[in-house]
């Protein structure tokens, strides 16, 4: 059973949204508030009526505006979990999940709503108001609630946006855990890259209610189509410059930076003289040791930052030609550590040719690109030393 839909309005959010989920997958919509991502949510769900386009689960259409077809909410077998849980106040736990059991016979209905309680860990909490459970309790309340319908598909609103880190983190994993049994679609909203990356199948960026790209979420980050999703989808080093040379036969695309050549793997798409974006991952800058400064598109730098959590870190550094720039990457805290990788220490990086991405310079938000590369002159939009 897959889900598709084309939604489009004008207003009050505008959207020209594609939609796409197999049975037993987890599509992500990411972007920044105001994307759309809620609304579309609720266009699935039947919650909203969009102006035009259609919505199609299976053989059975849920809504064609052409046709005249919208199916009311109750008739759409989807399980919806809200971002505040929407929880009846005044009823148990065990009640609040006999509430979606409606299609079962009466008097099967708590038996069938305590299984989905223990389901999600919730024996021995049957008869807690939600008052009387934790956030994290209450999410998987709404979860088993979401679930009981039998739906054909899931929607999780920013489902643990409300609760604590650590308990986010057992969420996360007791959804990965459930979702191995669920061979339905399941469509997750969130501002979150890294609980997207991490539960995501495929990932769609919006911005202004528009689908940007759709793809497995280290594709997406790897390979962002335009320099607008490598910032939706914060990318920390983003540049702008022009091709200086092409050759297929050495699977090149030479650009200038800051006054240098840099290699990128062959982008056949692009002309000599063409603006470009040019997006590295963290993981595409390398950090070397002083008897490696020959290798390709190794630059000298000096570190501003260094953040450390968790074991690894985050370094920032500042690279100087005809102007400057900084670059981001990621390394052990012990790696920093030993290295003596602190302010002001001058270090070698290394952009892996085969990890730049290039994309079109557009700028459709009409924000500058951070960091520019080539001769123009500094935007305003790069990033502060």
């Amino acid at each position: 059973m897959k889900l598709v839909a084309r939604l489009e309005q004008s207003a009050p959010i505008p959207l020209a949204a594609d939609i796409a989920c197999d049975s037993g997958e987890l599509l992500a919509l990411v972007g920044p508030s105001g994307s759309g991502k809620s609304t579309i949510l609720r266009c699935l769900a039947g919650l909203h009526r969009p102006a035009a386009g259609h919505v199609r689960c299976g053989d059975e259409t849920w809504f064609d505006a052409s046709r005249g077809v919208d199916m009311p909410p109750q008739q759409r077998r989807v399980g919806v979990v809200f971002q505040h849980y929407a929880l009846f106040p005044h009823l148990s736990a065990l009640a609040n999940v006999i509430v979606a059991l409606q299609h079962l016979p009466a008097g099967e209905r708590a038996e069938k709503a305590r299984q989905w309680l223990a389901r999600s860990n919730l024996e021995g909490l049957e008869a807690r108001r939600p008052a009387e459970l934790s956030g994290g309790q209450q999410q998987r309340v709404a979860i088993a609630r979401a679930l009981a319908r039998e739906p054909q598909v899931l929607l999780l609103d920013e489902p643990f946006s409300a609760v604590d880190q650590v308990t986010r983190r057992k969420l996360l994993r007791q959804l990965i855990e459930l979702r191995r049994s669920l061979d339905i679609p399941i469509v997750l909203v969130t501002h979150d890259l890294e609980e997207a990356a991490l539960l995501a199948d495929t990932m769609t960026v919006l911005h202004h209610g528009r689908s940007l790209q759709t793809a497995p979420p280290d594709e997406l980050l790897a390979r962002p189509a335009s320099a607008l999703v490598a910032r939706l989808t914060d990318q920390p080093n983003i540049f702008t410059g022009r091709v200086l040379e092409q050759s297929p036969a050495s699977d090149t695309t030479l650009i200038d930076w800051l006054g240098q050549p840099l290699q990128a793997a062959h982008h056949a798409v692009f002309a000599v003289g063409d603006a470009v974006c040019c997006v590295v991952p963290e993981a595409g800058v390398i950090l070397v040791r002083d008897h490696q400064c020959d290798r390709e598109n190794t630059f000298d730098a000096t570190v501003s930052e260094r953040l450390a959590w968790r074991g690894h870190a985050t370094v920032t550094a500042r690279v100087t030609g005809q102007r400057e720039a900084t670059l981001s990457f990621a390394i052990g805290a012990a790696v920093a550590q030993r290295r003596g990788i602190v302010p002001g220490v001058r270090v070698a990086l290394q952009l892996q040719k085969a990890a730049i991405c290039l994309t079109p310079a557009d700028q459709p938000s009409g924000r500058p690109v951070a960091g520019q590369l080539g001769t123009a002159a500094t935007a305003a939009g790069d990033r502060p030393a």
